[in-house]
């Protein structure tokens, strides 16, 4: 039979994905003007969840593409517009800046930071103390940083140590710039290993992108909504942790022994340990590397550490916009060791891109929840109630909501709303305060459940490490499911009896 165009197209539309997949995607496009056609709020909420289904098919296929068409299509049949899609990516530039240079400067900062968290992985041997110290000290950067900061670095770290087994396991001589993806065979004998070095590596990562929203509710800085809701309250940072404190520090220590009980009862997919071969070929190659290393190599690495803490002091002090700071630490990390090459600048800039790319994408989704007041019929019937309990469905319906769409727009949506009460003088400065408090906990807590809440988590799932690890969407959902539960009824209780 003749090799015919339509053969040829179903070959190319999206690639290697599966063809299961690709009629799916095609079902998707076909049934949306029809429902549209019959009601166009139905459509907005068919649109979300399909966006939804391309995010938990990261790993068959990267959502930018399946997720881009239906973003297409919902501006072609009037449930956004283009002006709204652009209203939503300049509102949230400062995350696309960040995105853009912060995770680049990261990338210039690498080999400092595999010789930091080498040696502290082999360092401390007990691996829920490893655990807990990966989970907090994300949090204490977080609460001064910015998550998405944070969550690069760990994953700078964690392709690091990946590329460092994998190199070994395939029977090949470690190379600093190897691409851990290029490899497709890995030893047999070394086989089981390496998938218990993918688990315990996943652990890790959930343990610190908790982390992340543990340290990133306490803050101003430490979320995109949160120095949101103190502009409109006009809280100054310690003002700002002092109004969440009694929900967040509670949250904070639950969260560590949530963190200590998965490891100690080796649940929901935690628990891995780091197997003697493997640490065994991680002690060879530290041992290797510091016996190699140049005194050029020895300079590089002070330097990075020296421009690591100017990154720490510029964002805890908040001198300039985190994308600022970003390009400041991509500017001293590159001309202070040489690195002036253009092809050598360019590869930081891989990683970031395609997520910033697939963020405006969602944007556009975003944008639909916006034009069909997809969420109005929520924040109604929450108005309908008073005191505490309205305290606490603004917590829930937030953390709900967070799950499924972005936490910053969720947060915006809402305090938009509370704020028109109080100027109306339908609220007092009181009740305004405590709504203020459950929206931003809302938005930061229940959020973890899925990658659709928060940046740093679809970022962790759409990341180059992602599959190197097998870290679907999927099982992000079920690693976060015992925190999920744990550290949001810790908010709602701290909430009503703490408030």
């Amino acid at each position: 039979m003749a090799y015919t165009m339509t053969d040829a197209f179903r070959n190319n539309f999206l690639g290697n994905s599966p063809q299961w997949y690709k009629l799916t995607i095609i079902g998707f496009l076909m049934m949306n003007p029809i429902i549209a056609l019959y009601d166009p709020f139905v459509a907005g909420w068919v649109l979300v969840l399909q966006f939804i289904f391309t995010l938990a098919m990261a790993l068959k296929c990267y959502p930018l593409q399946p997720g881009g068409l239906l973003a297409v299509e919902a501006i072609v049949l009037n449930l956004a517009t283009p002006e709204m899609v652009f209203h939503e990516a300049e509102v949230n530039f400062p995350v696309i800046m960040l995105l853009m240079f912060m995770v680049a400067g990261i990338y210039f900062l690498r080999e400092m930071l595999l010789f930091v968290f080498t040696k502290i992985l082999l360092g401390v041997r007990s691996k829920v103390l490893l655990s807990l110290l990966f989970s907090f000290t994300a949090a204490f950067l977080s609460a001064f940083l910015d998550a998405l900061t944070v969550t690069a670095v760990i994953i700078t770290v964690a392709v690091g140590f990946y590329s460092v087994y994998h190199k070994v396991a395939s029977g090949k001589k470690f190379d600093h710039d190897h691409d851990p993806t290029t490899d497709d065979q890995v030893v047999e004998l070394h086989r089981g290993d390496l998938e218990n070095f993918r688990a315990f590596l996943r652990s890790l990562m959930m343990h610190g992108a908790i982390g992340t929203a543990l340290g990133g509710v306490t803050t101003l800085v430490g979320e995109p909504q949160n120095l949101l809701i103190a502009e409109v309250m006009d809280w100054e940072f310690v003002e700002f942790f002092l109004k969440m404190a009694h929900i967040s520090m509670p949250v904070l220590v639950v969260g560590l022994l949530t963190c200590m009980g998965l490891e100690l009862t080796k649940s929901f997919g935690y628990g891995a340990q780091l197997s003697p071969k493997v640490r065994e070929v991680l002690e060879d190659f530290d041992n290797d590397m510091a016996a190699k290393r140049t005194r050029e190599e020895k300079v590089a690495i002070v330097v990075q550490g020296l421009v690591a803490l100017v990154l720490i002091l510029a964002l805890g002090l908040h001198l300039a916009e985190p994308g600022v700071v970003g390009l400041l630490v991509i500017v001293l990390a590159t001309a202070l060791n040489g690195i002036t090459e253009e092809h050598r600048i360019g590869h930081a800039f891989e990683e970031a891109l395609p997520f910033t790319a697939l963020l405006v994408v969602f944007f556009a989704i975003v944008a639909v929840i916006h034009e069909q007041h997809l969420f109005s019929p929520v924040i109604h019937w929450v108005m309908t109630y008073e005191g505490k309990t309205q305290e606490a469905l603004f917590y829930l319906a937030n953390g709900g909501l967070s799950m499924i769409s972005d936490n910053v727009f969720v947060a915006t949506v809402y305090i938009g709303e509370v704020q028109q009460m109080y100027e109306a003088g339908t609220i007092t400065r009181e009740q305004f305060d405590g709504l203020a408090v459950a929206i931003n906990t809302g938005t930061n807590i229940p959020s973890v459940a899925t990658p659709n809440g928060q940046a740093a988590f679809l970022f962790l799932l759409t990341s180059a490490l992602a599959p190197l690890i097998r870290l679907s969407y999927g099982r992000m959902v079920i690693m976060a499911f015992p925190y999920t539960i744990t550290m949001s009824i810790a908010g709602l209780l701290a909430l009503w009896f703490l408030g």
